[in-house]
C-alpha cells in the first residue's frame, strides 16, 4: 500500500508574540539568542497548523549558553521544564534560535545533528505531542518538526496574524504568475502577488441575509479562490429587496408567503430557494473558477463549526448570541481573524427611530474579543439555547414574529467596511499601527465612530490563563450545541 504524502505543517504566530520574539532574537548585537514556543495543534484534511500560544524567552548565560558541540544551545533543564509544561497542557514544544540574514534561513549541520541526538528522547517525554525546532531570520523561518507518530517533517512556513498578514518562509518563493486581465484595475492596487494571495485564500461567510449576501458578492468579485458559505434559511418574499441578485422566482409567491392558512406555509417554504444557493450563484457568476462549499445549517452545529477551522478569514453576518459565541471561540482557539458585521435600526420607547448604524467589529487573536467587549449576552445566549416552549414559558422578551427593519444601503456600508478589513489584512496593505477598534457608521448624522475592544487576562476565550482556549486548536472543544442524549 502506497504511503500517504505528509501534510504540510505551518506555524501560526500572533503579531504580538512575534514582536516579543523579535525583540529578544534581534536586539541589534548580531548574536544568537534562544527561546521556546508552546503551541496548540490543529489538523485538518489539508494541513497541520501549529498555533503559537506562548513564547518563553531563554535568558542569555543561564538558559542559553555556549554549546558543547555548536556555537550556542538551550540548557537541558530549560528544555525539560518547557517540554513537561507543554506535555501537561497538551501543547507542542518548539525550540527557537536565530541566525543572521533577512529573507532566507536554514539549520546548520550542527543544528540538524543536535536534533537527531536529542529529539527522539524529547518525543518520549512529550508523550504524544509534537516537538521540534525553529530557526528565524528577520523575515524568514525554517522548522524541523518531529510528530507524535514518529515521522519528521520540515515546516512549510509561518503566518503572522495581526493588523495585516505576513508570510514567512525558509527562502523567497517564486514570483506569482501574471493575474488575469479582467483583474487589471485592482491589481494596480495590490499587485500580482496580492491577486495570487486572494486566489489561494479560503474564506467563510456565516449568514447570507442582507449583509452576508453583499459580502459574498464583493469577495467573489475580488477573485477569492475558496468559499465556505453557511446559512440554514431560504429566501422569503420580504428578503428580495436586500438579497443581492435575488429574483422573484427565488421566493415563494406573495400569495403563499403571506397566507394565513397554516397548511400553505410548508409549501411556501419548500418553493423558496436556499440563501446558500443564491450566494453560490452570485459567486460563481463573478468567478467561475472558485470553489464553493455551501452548508445549509447553523454555525452552532458541531459539524458546521468544525468547517471553519482551516479558513484564512471568517465573516460573521448572523446576529445571534450563539453564533457570536462560536465565532469568537474559533477566532481565538484557532488564531483565525474575522469580522462580525451588521446593521441596526434602534427604536425609542415610543417606537420612533432613535438611531441607525452599520458596524464592523474586527476580531483578531490579540485585538480583544466579543465576550470581553460585552457583545455575547449571557442571558440571550441561554434563551437561544432553549426550546421554543421553554422560551414562551419564561416570557422570552423577543417575539419570534417581530421582524427587524433592514435596508440594503445600510447593509452595504457594513459589508464594504468588513470586506476592506479582509482585503487590506490579506494583501498586507494595512499599516502595522492600524487601529483595531470597532467601526460604526451613523448615516443620519453622516459621521463614523470608533469603539475600543476589550481583552481581559482571565477571559476563557482570549486570555492566556491555563484554562483559556487561546491557541489550543484541537485541544479544546468549541462551544457548539451538542445533539440531545438518547
Amino acid at each position: 500500500m502506497a504511503q500517504q504524502p505528509m501534510k504540510p505543517h505551518r506555524l501560526v504566530l500572533p503579531a504580538g508574540l512575534k514582536s516579543q520574539l523579535d525583540r529578544h532574537l534581534f536586539p541589534g548585537d548580531r548574536d544568537e539568542h534562544g527561546a521556546a514556543i508552546l503551541a496548540g495543534v490543529a489538523e485538518t484534511a489539508g494541513e497541520v497548523r501549529l498555533l503559537a500560544r506562548e513564547v518563553v524567552l531563554a535568558e542569555d548565560g543561564r538558559d542559553f549558553v555556549p554549546g558543547e558541540r555548536g556555537y550556542r544551545m538551550l540548557k537541558a533543564d530549560f528544555i525539560t521544564r518547557q517540554v513537561v509544561r507543554a506535555r501537561d497542557e497538551r501543547l507542542a514544544y518548539l525550540a527557537v534560535h536565530n541566525h543572521g540574514g533577512t529573507d532566507r534561513v536554514a539549520f546548520s549541520h550542527t543544528d540538524t545533528r543536535s536534533h537527531e541526538r536529542g529529539y527522539p528522547a524529547l518525543r518520549q517525554i512529550a508523550r504524544g505531542m509534537h516537538v521540534g525546532a525553529l530557526v528565524f531570520a528577520k523575515r524568514a523561518v525554517a522548522g524541523d518538526i518531529w510528530r507524535s507518530d514518529g515521522s519528521r517533517v520540515a515546516l512549510e512556513g509561518a503566518t503572522v496574524v495581526g493588523p495585516r498578514r505576513e508570510l514567512l518562509t525558509p527562502k523567497p518563493g517564486k514570483e506569482p504568475q501574471r493575474a488575469e486581465p479582467h483583474y487589471d484595475r485592482q491589481v494596480r492596487l495590490f499587485g500580482d502577488r496580492g491577486q495570487d494571495i486572494l486566489a489561494r485564500a479560503r474564506v467563510a461567510i456565516v449568514g447570507l441575509g442582507g449583509v452576508g449576501s453583499l459580502i459574498a458578492e464583493f469577495i467573489g468579485r475580488l477573485g477569492v479562490g475558496q468559499f465556505i458559505i453557511i446559512d440554514p434559511d431560504r429566501a422569503e418574499w420580504t428578503n428580495l429587496p436586500r438579497l443581492v441578485g435575488a429574483r422573484r422566482s427565488d421566493a415563494a409567491p406573495a400569495c403563499l408567503a403571506e397566507s394565513a392558512r397554516p397548511w400553505l406555509r410548508p409549501l411556501a417554504h419548500a418553493l423558496s430557494r436556499p440563501k446558500t444557493s443564491l450566494a453560490e450563484r452570485n459567486i460563481r457568476r463573478a468567478n467561475p473558477k472558485t470553489a464553493v462549499r455551501a452548508i445549509r445549517s447553523d454555525i452552532v452545529a458541531p459539524q458546521v463549526a468544525n468547517q471553519l477551522v482551516d479558513c484564512d478569514f471568517i465573516f460573521l453576518a448572523a446576529d445571534t448570541a450563539r453564533a457570536r459565541n462560536v465565532f469568537n471561540a474559533v477566532v481565538h482557539q484557532y488564531l483565525i481573524p474575522g469580522v462580525q458585521v451588521g446593521a441596526k435600526v434602534v427604536p425609542d420607547k415610543a417606537g420612533n427611530v432613535a438611531d441607525v448604524y452599520a458596524v464592523a467589529r474586527l476580531v483578531t487573536p490579540e485585538s480583544g474579543c466579543l465576550q470581553c467587549s460585552g457583545f455575547v449576552d449571557a442571558a440571550k445566549l441561554q434563551e437561544e439555547s432553549m426550546h421554543k416552549e421553554e422560551r414562551d414559558a419564561q416570557r422570552y422578551v423577543e417575539d419570534d414574529g417581530v421582524v427587524a427593519p433592514s435596508v440594503i444601503t445600510l447593509n452595504a456600508s457594513a459589508a464594504a467596511q468588513a470586506t476592506n478589513d479582509f482585503l487590506f489584512y490579506m494583501t498586507g496593505l494595512a499599516k502595522n499601527n492600524a487601529s483595531l477598534d470597532y467601526i460604526y457608521y451613523h448615516p443620519a448624522h453622516r459621521e463614523p465612530r470608533q469603539e475600543k475592544s476589550c481583552r481581559r487576562p482571565n477571559c476563557l476565550d482570549c486570555g492566556q490563563g491555563s484554562r483559556s482556549r487561546f491557541g489550543r486548536g484541537d485541544g479544546s472543544r468549541l462551544p457548539v450545541k451538542l445533539p440531545p442524549k438518547r
